[in-house]
This record gives structure tokens, C-alpha cells and sequence, in this order.
């Protein structure tokens, strides 16, 4: 049954669902970043613009998405793994909602990576150091929800 076959690797699941987390974070956490600097730093069609798109460009396809993919099936795997989650209890709500929010702030650093290969800078660099803050935010919800269990 399928569901004794999600506990007997429930270790398995819940490792590698924690390694695909840190590459995601660490992707929501840079891309920002070189954003920021990206609008500082450059003008379009310049050759530093070039190379800020080819990073912000494989960080996204190569790194972000696919960890974003993969922490999605790994907890959902947990989800369905009996006795992991209590669908009445707060905290599971708490934390779906929040990493509904990361996937929603992960799609909006997708949107503004097309505004730059277009070479339409619209946000400041200070617009994106705000936009930064949310993963932190987000991840402090999300490891107090699943932690503590509120």
C-alpha cells in the first residue's frame, strides 16, 4: 500500500525535502540581490548587463526552479505520509499558506527577469531590497509553524 511504502522512507522524504528547501531559499534570498545590483550597477544592453542576465538566468532555471519543484513533491509526499500532518491543526494552514506566498514571490522575481531582458528597469534597487525581506519573513512563519506546531 502506498501509504506504508511514504512511511518506510519517511527519512528519505523528509532529508531530501529539507535539501531542496536550502537551495530554494538560498535562490529566493540571492536573485534580489543581484537585482539590486543589476539596476544600480548597469545600463541595458551593456555587457555587464549581459552577465547579470546570464547569472540571474541560471540561477532561476538551474537552481531555483527545479528546487522549487522538488520541494513541492517532497512535502507533499509528507503530507500524504500518515501521521505527519494533522489536517485540524493551525500550524499546517499557517504553513501552507506562507510557502503559497514564497511560490507567489518566486513567480514575481520570474516576471521581473523578463523586464530586464526586455531592458525595462522598472523597480529601484531599493524596491528589490525591500522585496528581499519577504523569504526571511515567510521562513521565520514557516519553521516556528512546523517546529513549535502553533
Amino acid at each position: 500500500m502506498i501509504s506504508d511504502w511514504l512511511a518506510n522512507i519517511y527519512l528519505w522524504t523528509k532529508s531530501l525535502h529539507v535539501i531542496s528547501i536550502i537551495a530554494w531559499m538560498a535562490g529566493l534570498f540571492y536573485l534580489p540581490r543581484l537585482y539590486v545590483h543589476h539596476t544600480e550597477q548597469t545600463e541595458p544592453g551593456t555587457e555587464m548587463d549581459r552577465v547579470f542576465q546570464m547569472m540571474e538566468h541560471k540561477l532561476l532555471r538551474l537552481i531555483m526552479n527545479p528546487a522549487m519543484i522538488a520541494s513541492w513533491f517532497f512535502g507533499l509526499m509528507l503530507v500524504f505520509t500518515p501521521g505527519i500532518v494533522d489536517p485540524g491543526s493551525l500550524w499546517f494552514y499557517t504553513k501552507a499558506a506562507s510557502v503559497l506566498a514564497m511560490t507567489w514571490f518566486h513567480m514575481w522575481l520570474a516576471m521581473h527577469r523578463r523586464d530586464f531582458i526586455e531592458g525595462h528597469f522598472r523597480l529601484s534597487g531599493r524596491s528589490y531590497r525591500r522585496m528581499n525581506e519577504l523569504p526571511t519573513v515567510l521562513m521565520i512563519v514557516i519553521v516556528f509553524s512546523v517546529i513549535l506546531r502553533f
